[in-house]
């Protein structure tokens, strides 16, 4: 990419568009009673996914943008864990039958903070409550360092068949610097432990932006990566918002890169894995060839959601726990985020839901179109539009942000069909911006476009 253009683009704030609208426009106006009416209303024949959030971890990682507490003790992961039941609970009595479940995944966090004997009640429970697809995936998150066999086991006992392990970087420096030491041996071992357990798919997450990396470290952790031979990777930029994430001040700012620097890290990382014979998809992720996501990616099916790129196609999501957002067709609900207030309305039986957004028709094609740019690179607005009942002159005309995107030569328009080019890859987002109607309202809060 140009410089001049990672300099003019590189520092904007964007969002991530895992969702659209993003999570600064929820509303209190979207309250339980509301998401009651909208559990009762899903169409049981219509499968459904869910998420579990576990809002625990042994220690606090510099970098980490989630939210998550940090004890050493394990009383409060159990008066959790028997809150997150009574949730399941509350919202299975609310649906017209069992909702046939495609898609499960426990994020954090770190869900395997649980024990082994917790994981395996929880989801005997959820399969009690819902009807799940016998080719129904489980998806789990980890942390390597404090990945156990037994709890390998457990997850290969329950269902468990992808595993998404944080790996973020070996350079011991700047592990240092974000307070994270893991070993490649400590990931290794986990990597077996699963596989032999029956994992059969196992995701790594990188971090490129991080204090004192360098592209020639970026490169190394990705060559160290591959020979652990997990069948997708995610390589995300770190989003630095002290402001919002209070412990991300323990990071030394003079340490990030800037734009380009980031840019020149994230290009090497992606050189390596397509080398080793791994395939781009979207933004930030990397999979092998067969790998459902590279299958989903040349098949048009890729979709985007609040774990990124997916082969889930599901128009509704469940989410329980603290934090936890779901979505129904109406639109989006977020639980109470403070552990403490969440269990506390659990235990009263009511539902946890403390804010949410109802989606307007003109949502749904915007969020329609900026999906396909994330996930295609390119998305024909008329097509869209004309589906979706509108004029395609609406998004169209008068552009500004758009218009300026094709002037710096960053994507084409012929027809109002539009085509990033390879070389400004890494602004899509701002492409996908160009027809967010509230990007103004909510910037702040954002990672920088490269």
């Amino acid at each position: 990419m140009q410089p001049a253009l990672v300099a003019k683009y590189g520092e904007a704030r964007l969002p991530r568009y895992t969702s659209y609208p993003t999570a600064p426009r929820f509303s209190p106006a979207i309250d339980a009673s509301t998401y009651a009416d909208c559990i009762a209303a899903i169409a049981p024949e219509k499968p459904a996914s869910l998420y579990l959030h576990i809002p625990f971890c042994r220690s606090m990682c510099w970098y980490c943008g989630c939210h998550t507490t940090i004890t050493q003790r394990d009383q409060p992961i159990l008066d959790y864990l028997d809150m997150l039941r009574e949730e399941i609970g509350l919202v299975s009595a609310r649906t017209k039958a069992p909702l046939n479940v495609d898609h499960v995944h426990f994020g954090g966090g770190t869900p395997t903070i649980m024990r082994p004997e917790e994981m395996l009640a929880l989801t005997a429970l959820l399969r009690e409550r819902f009807a799940f697809a016998s080719t129904a995936e489980i998806a789990v998150e980890i942390d390597p360092r404090t990945l156990e066999q037994e709890m390998a086991t457990a997850l290969g006992e329950a269902g468990v068949r992808r595993a998404s392990l944080g790996v973020q970087s070996f350079d011991p420096v700047v592990q240092k610097a974000i307070n994270r030491i893991q070993s490649e041996e400590q990931t290794m071992e986990a990597v077996t432990a699963l596989r032999k357990a029956g994992v059969d798919s196992i995701n790594f997450d990188l971090i490129y932006g991080l204090p004192h990396q360098t592209v020639e470290s970026c490169i190394a952790t990705a060559e160290a990566a591959i020979r652990m031979a997990p069948e997708r990777f995610a390589v995300f930029g770190y989003a630095h918002i002290p402001s919002f994430k209070k412990h991300q001040k323990l990071i030394d700012e003079k340490a990030l890169a800037d734009a380009g620097g980031r840019v020149a890290q994230a290009e090497a990382i992606a050189a390596t894995l397509i080398a080793a014979g791994y395939r781009r998809i979207g933004l930030d992720h990397f999979a092998r060839p067969d790998d459902g996501l590279a299958i989903a990616q040349v098949s048009g099916q890729l979709h985007r959601n609040f774990q990124g790129y997916t082969t889930d196609a599901c128009e509704t999501l469940i989410g329980f726990g603290a934090s936890a957002i779901g979505r129904t067709t109406e639109g989006y609900v977020q639980n109470e985020v403070p552990p403490g207030l969440y269990a506390q309305t659990i235990a009263d039986g009511r539902l946890a839901t403390v804010k949410g957004y109802r989606l307007t028709q003109e949502d749904r094609l915007r969020a329609a179109i900026i999906e396909r740019l994330m996930c295609d690179f390119g998305v024909d607005v008329p097509a869209l539009a004309t589906a979706h009942g509108f004029d395609p002159e609406m998004l169209l005309r008068g552009n500004a942000k758009l218009a300026m995107l094709e002037s710096d030569g960053i994507l084409d328009i012929a027809d109002g069909v539009i085509r990033l080019r390879e070389g400004g890859r890494f602004l899509i987002r701002a492409a996908a911006a160009a027809f967010d109607a509230y990007i103004d309202q909510s910037g702040r809060t954002h990672s920088k476009a490269a």
